[in-house]
């Protein structure tokens, strides 16, 4: 079965496992941040569809490699985070702007 699409660094050892072989290549730094943002797009899509706590991490896993690819750490990212939802607050409310007059 052919796929041509980023995976998990584990998954080639998890199907040798299985006793199959797969072929993969490394993407170049570039290539590899387009397939970053093409697999934040599945993996938003696919919580879309399900809403599942398993999914949130998969977004939160291809977000760690997003920063990693544009050069930040994890705690980069989570310390950026951390900074926009002292100064702006967060989304846990709801609140809905209507209108600013």
């Amino acid at each position: 079965m052919k796929y041509d699409k980023l995976v998990r660094d584990l998954i080639p050892d998890v199907i040798k496992a299985t006793g199959k072989n797969c072929d993969y290549e490394i993407a170049s730094k570039e290539e590899h941040l387009e397939l970053l943002v093409k697999k934040l797009d599945e993996e938003v899509g696919e919580f879309k569809v399900d809403n599942s706590l398993e999914e949130l991490a998969d977004i939160m896993e291809v977000l760690f490699g997003l920063a990693d690819n544009l050069g930040y750490s994890e705690e980069d990212l989570l310390q950026k985070r951390q900074q926009k939802k002292s100064e702006r607050g967060g989304f846990k409310e709801g609140i809905v702007l209507k209108e600013v007059k």
